[in-house]
């Protein structure tokens, strides 16, 4: 996609486009070596303490600092805006000794009372936080210290928190700038204190950042810029999958991510192209079963689609193998992910069969199906259209034909359809995932009363170990306590895994060390160089 003139140098369209025009305070328009990198999807909104979407972290990962930092390559927690921290024995208590010196984009001093105007906007209810505030589960309160020294007080121990705390939601943003418009507005003028300044958010066309010349706090793994340090990044949105090749191919984009698997092994094969592959960390792509409704109910139907599965056939023809087969609730790139599930129900025609002969179904009429109820033996798939999932499902249905079992798929065209479907009740399996480096996100889909229990399953030795292991602070003992848990998922059979998500990025080979945070999605734009830009 060719780049456009900046808005911000067109005062007349500028009159109608005012305040999305309009520049953070203190940034500066020189481009100097500049990139256009390709997003895929565009978000309804982008400011980190409102709105949930994955891809408004890629560009604003690099305008916000967080307290800590996670260790790309450890996955160790480090210091950011605050250099120490200590936490109570009882695990309620976080105290955060902040760094001086630091200050946001538009000069604010950085300090413990912009750290509670931060938290104090995350937690009012007029702003409807749609993940921030979730983040910092049982939070009751703060206590200011002293200006460079905070509290974080919780009502009970919840041990996610410092991942909480590390992720762009939870970026610390400019009291001033906060200040100065409405909540509404804010996203068009956002301030922080990181390596890039924002400059402009026209929807539906461009994010523009470029780098602060006076950023000098990062945590340890950001480099000082090289020689040819990328200046300034215009994203632009490419939701159409199927164009983001051909956008890297003729040069309109240097970085996009999420290539096609098929249009990756063909770039892959090409001169001045990279394919970069990112483990997200997370749930797997997976089919979470319910066991409130005939067959799905029972258990032996669960057990048999999963080793009628061929999960290795469908990551060749679907995902060119760049993906691996997922084994359990929790991908492989995940804290605490258990991998002696790994070969657990793996494929097998023989004893999938077996399972549906011993739970009593038979093909009676002999019209190669299954007979239930005085009709064939039918599953009901919800099926959204992300993530190459209708082709995975097609497969399935396929795979499962063999067993003489009849697939039924349910196209869902939106997020919001899923829901919807679901909240019928009327499916079998619905595919979903989600991200997170901490796998207590699994508590929404495990507990009895979780928010996302699609399953409808219910289990008190289940839900006392998912709660336990949020309490926990100690890894080693949240360490088992998740292997239990994965493992009376997949005892019971309660989900099909399907793929580990791998971020396919495809980037000009002129991108010389690209690399990506602990969570996958957002690039470590501030070490990246761009030669002969």
């Amino acid at each position: 996609m060719p780049g456009k003139p900046r808005l911000i140098a067109l005062p007349i369209v500028c009159l109608f486009l005012l305040v999305a025009c309009a520049p953070a305070l203190g940034a500066q328009s020189t481009p100097g070596n500049r990139i256009v990198y390709g997003l895929s999807f565009e978000p309804s909104g982008i400011d980190p303490h409102i709105n949930a979407s994955a891809e408004l972290g890629i560009p604003l990962r690099q305008v916000y600092d967080t307290l800590v930092y996670r260790d790309p390559t450890t996955g160790e927690f480090v210091p950011g805006l605050a250099e120490s921290w200590e936490i109570s024995t009882d695990g309620t208590r976080y105290t955060f000794h902040l760094r001086q010196g630091v200050t946001f984009h538009d000069g604010t001093p950085f300090n413990a009372q912009a750290v509670a105007a931060n938290l104090d906007r995350i937690l009012d209810p007029d702003v409807a936080s749609q993940k921030a505030i979730f983040m910092l589960g049982p939070f009751a309160d703060y206590e200011i210290v002293d200006d460079y020294t905070i509290t974080l007080i919780l009502a009970q121990a919840y041990a996610p928190l410092l991942d909480s705390l590390s992720q762009v939601y939870l970026g610390i943003a400019s009291p001033t700038a906060l200040q100065a418009v409405s909540r509404e507005r804010y996203q068009f003028h956002q301030v922080g204190t990181g390596p890039y300044e924002f400059v402009e958010y026209v929807p539906g066309d461009r994010i523009v950042i470029h780098r602060s010349p006076n950023y000098a706090w990062g945590p340890s793994f950001y480099q000082p810029p090289a020689e040819n340090a990328i200046d300034e990044v215009e994203f632009r949105f490419l939701t159409d999958a199927s164009a983001r090749a051909l956008a890297l191919e003729a040069g309109d984009v240097q970085v996009v991510g999420e290539i096609l698997p098929t249009d990756a092994r063909a770039l892959a094969t090409e001169g001045g192209i990279q394919i970069i592959q990112v483990g997200i960390p997370g749930q797997p792509l997976q089919f979470l079963m319910n066991t409130t409704r005939f067959p799905t109910g029972d258990r032996a139907i669960r057990q048999a689609l999963i080793t009628g599965t061929n999960r290795e056939a469908i990551s060749a023809a679907i995902f060119q193998r760049f993906s691996p087969a997922a084994w359990g609730p929790l991908s492989a790139a995940t804290p605490f992910y258990f991998s002696q599930l790994q070969g657990v129900f793996s494929y097998s025609l023989a004893d999938a069969q077996a399972l549906l002969t011993q739970a009593g179904y038979t093909d009676a009429d002999e019209d190669t199906y299954l007979d239930a109820d005085g009709g064939d033996l039918t599953v009901r798939v919800i099926v959204p259209p992300w993530g190459q999932i209708p082709d995975v499902a097609q497969l399935l249905a396929d795979q499962w034909r063999q067993l003489g079992i009849r697939t039924e798929l349910i196209p869902v065209p939106t997020r919001g359809a899923l829901f919807e479907e679901v909240g019928k009740g009327e499916f079998n399996l619905v595919a979903w995932y989600d991200f997170g480096a901490d796998p207590a996100l699994l508590n929404q889909y495990y507990l009895s009363d979780g928010t996302l229990n699609w399953t409808g399953y219910t289990n008190a030795t289940l839900d006392g170990l998912l709660i336990q292991a949020v309490a926990t602070t100690d890894p080693g003992s949240r360490a088992a306590l998740y292997a239990q848990v994965q493992q009376i998922i997949m005892q019971e059979a309660l989900i099909l895994p399907i793929r580990d998500y791998v971020n396919l990025n495809g980037a000009s080979t002129r991108i010389q060390n690209l690399h990506f945070d602990r969570y996958g999605w957002f690039p470590l734009l501030p070490n990246a160089a761009y030669v002969g830009g």
